[in-house]
């Protein structure tokens, strides 16, 4: 049960602070409107390195449905706590969106762009291309989840210098890719937000672009999936 709790708390805090970021530099009559992709960036490394520093411990500090089925598909995860970890993913991910939105209500109501609105909750392409959406995805997530398994290359790691290690590679994946598509990198952190914005009474919110999905599954699933193999396949020893 702890775990399940862990991911829920987790990922909750993960698009608190991500999409909260997002809320504070782009909607209307935030103090903070116009900071830019930089602060985005950052906040979203910081975002995932703090409740990894809480919860690493307690469940592997997955917050990604792509992760956990990753880690199950080459062993590291019984597949038996999948559904669990991608269930508290999921409502974790949803809490925090609407969290979100009550903290920022006011700067909702005071933008009027329904699609600055969607982008503080989920992703989107700078260009639509499905395909090349996908592949974009999926590198990303292969990126992040082969240096996640990377870090036991680094040798004896001090506790939670390998949190600050996430952070690194959190960012270094957004400042070089993010334009793309926005890195979703996670069906939760896009889906659940995603789920957010349909059902939350937001002003002229426009359409939540479920026509999207298949990108922030089907890319990160493949993306991560591809990467726990190539990584059992090369003879470290």
């Amino acid at each position: 049960m702890l775990v399940y709790i862990a991911e829920f708390i987790g990922t909750c805090l993960l698009i608190l602070l991500g999409d909260g970021v997002v809320a504070n530099v782009t909607l209307n009559k935030s103090g903070m409107k116009g900071a830019g992709s930089i602060q985005i960036t950052f906040a979203w490394g910081l975002a995932v390195m703090l409740p990894a520093f809480i919860f690493g411990a307690s469940s592997g500090a997955h917050f990604n449905p792509a992760i956990t089925i990753a880690l199950a598909m080459d062993g590291s995860l019984a597949w038996s706590l999948v559904p669990g970890y991608v269930i508290a993913q999921f409502a974790g991910a949803f809490l925090g969106a609407c969290l979100v939105y009550i903290l920022f209500k006011d700067q909702f109501d005071a933008t009027e762009s329904a699609g600055t609105k969607l982008g503080v909750f989920s992703t989107g392409p700078s260009i639509p291309n499905m395909g090349r959406n996908i592949l974009s995805e999926a590198i990303g997530t292969f990126v992040l989840m082969f240096a996640i398994k990377g870090l036991a290359q680094a040798g004896a790691v001090p506790p939670g210098v390998s949190n600050l290690l996430v952070f690194g590679i959190i960012v270094s994946i957004g400042m070089s890719l993010g334009g793309l598509t926005g890195y979703a990198i996670n069906p939760a952190r896009d889906l659940g937000p995603r789920l957010a914005h349909a059902v939350l009474p937001i002003k002229d919110k426009g359409d939540s672009n479920w026509g999207y999905a298949p990108v922030v599954i089907i890319g990160p699933v493949l993306g991560a999936i591809a990467a726990v193999l190539l990584y059992g396949a090369i003879p470290w020893q």
